[in-house]
């Protein structure tokens, strides 16, 4: 029998699609899936949604609600993380206020400012997290699919180097597979290679047998004036390497992009997105409790092509994948700092999981991930020692806030975000005000 626990199970709908791909094995792999949220209600709709799931595909897993994370995580195999701290307000703090003082940010949930607080709002919680796995489930294999994926899995590898844990995001797949769409090709028919950091890998080698698909790449861009106004293309076309996440998430990266309303309005970008597709998501959730309450049949899919249930398939069954994962840089990239938390190839199997090495990267791909990568350093050195100066050298290295704002300005977004969040920041973090006379 497999235990699967769900840490932050009230996130439904990205629940719902994990579980519907981990369905799949749910005859062959004899699984228990717990669930765990903070929320009662949220819990009781995913747990709703997994019972439902089980009873129109006839699966024999065994679903449980835990309102107690502790019990939830005794003896399971794998740990399945979707939190979400401090919610819709937070993401909401998270965008409005910045711009309010001239910071454009997409989505805000991996690096910039929104990044830096989203992680620094999430290190209580992944403390009482690896302390809970050390007691309870030391064996098992940590799956983390929450945001700021980089800055949280640095955090986890400081507190916690003794645990199993793979960052997981589907970036890389869905990259592509829409650039496989795009020159009309099957993705089954390709072999590919990627990496870099979260968010920020790039596609180092594509190919259909012998033939190298960029050059088709390049024709269906250069015949489409559409696809050359989006912001990855616009890197790939200048640097070579394309990048493996939306140009609302790739603008946010580079200091090029946000800070120019030309360049906004000429790549298409719509900066706060991120607000409506919380609201999205929120919606979604509230219709499928209604469904719930009303006795309304729920619809699956067929799969989501996620990542956590192929690992777990895999370590149970001993059949091979690769996969892309966050993973300490053990010697994987050469160009990348040792230690730091990186995207590469990840073979799983009976063994466990087997990171690729890569060795190195094109130098200006190499140069642009260590640049995240200091964001990155400083933001999780901030959460372990709770210093402010950590968080405001995080943000004056970051290269949309530094591009957008003066230093005083970003003091003051600093001051406005601390205020916003400081119920959910560390201790030493959550009172202070930013500017050269504070400390």
């Amino acid at each position: 029998m497999t235990t699967v626990t769900f840490v932050g199970a009230g996130s439904v709908v990205f629940t719902k699609d994990l579980l519907t791909d981990l369905s799949r094995w749910a005859d062959d792999v004899p699984m228990t899936w717990r669930l765990h949220d903070i929320d009662p209600r949220r819990l009781e709709v995913a747990v709703g949604v997994a019972r439902a799931l089980v009873a129109e595909r006839g699966l024999t897993a065994r679903v449980e609600a835990h309102a107690d994370r502790r019990s939830a995580l005794e003896g399971a195999d794998a740990v399945v993380v979707t939190v979400m701290v401090g919610g819709l307000e937070a993401t909401r703090a998270d965008l409005r206020l910045p711009m309010a003082r001239g910071l454009h940010q997409t989505i805000g949930d991996t690096l910039g400012v929104g990044g830096i607080f989203r992680g620094l709002r999430s290190a209580g919680f992944y403390r009482g997290l690896v302390d809970d796995v050390r007691e309870l489930c030391p064996a098992a294999w940590v799956l983390n699919y929450t945001n700021p994926m980089a800055i949280n899995m640095g955090l986890v590898h400081a507190l916690a180097p003794d645990l199993k844990v793979l960052g997981l995001c589907h970036s890389v797949h869905w990259t592509m597979e829409t650039l496989s769409d795009l020159v009309g090709v099957p993705l089954a028919e390709t072999s590919f290679l990627a990496a870099g950091v979260n968010h920020q890998s790039w596609v180092l080698e594509w190919r259909r047998g012998t033939e190298d698909l960029h050059p088709r790449l390049d024709a269906a861009i250069a015949a489409d004036p559409e696809l050359r106004r989006r912001v990855r293309v616009d890197v790939y076309r200048r640097l070579g390497r394309f990048p493996t996440e939306s140009s609302e998430h790739s603008a946010e990266y580079l200091p090029w992009y946000l800070r120019h309303e030309s360049e906004v309005a000429r790549l298409r970008l719509e900066p706060g997105e991120y607000e409506g597709i919380s609201e999205e998501n929120v919606a979604e959730y509230e219709a499928t409790a209604s469904a719930l309450e009303e006795g309304r049949p729920l619809e699956f899919a067929t799969e989501a092509v996620e990542y956590a249930p192929q690992v777990i398939a895999s370590l149970a069954t001993g059949e091979e994948r690769t996969i892309y994962a966050t993973v300490p840089n053990d010697g994987l990239l050469d160009d990348l700092p040792a230690g730091a938390p990186v995207e590469v190839p990840v073979v799983v199997g009976a063994g466990g999981a087997s990171p690729v090495r890569v060795g190195g990267l094109p130098p200006v791909c190499a140069a642009l991930n260590r640049r995240f990568l200091d964001v990155v350093d400083h933001t999780v050195r901030a959460a372990l020692t709770e210093d402010p100066q950590l968080v405001r050298h995080a943000a004056l290295l970051d290269p949309n806030t530094a591009a957008s704002l003066t230093v005083d300005e970003v003091d003051a977004v600093l001051t406005d975000l601390t205020r916003a969040h400081r119920d959910h920041l560390p201790a030493g973090l959550a009172e202070v005000r930013y500017g050269t006379d504070a400390h």
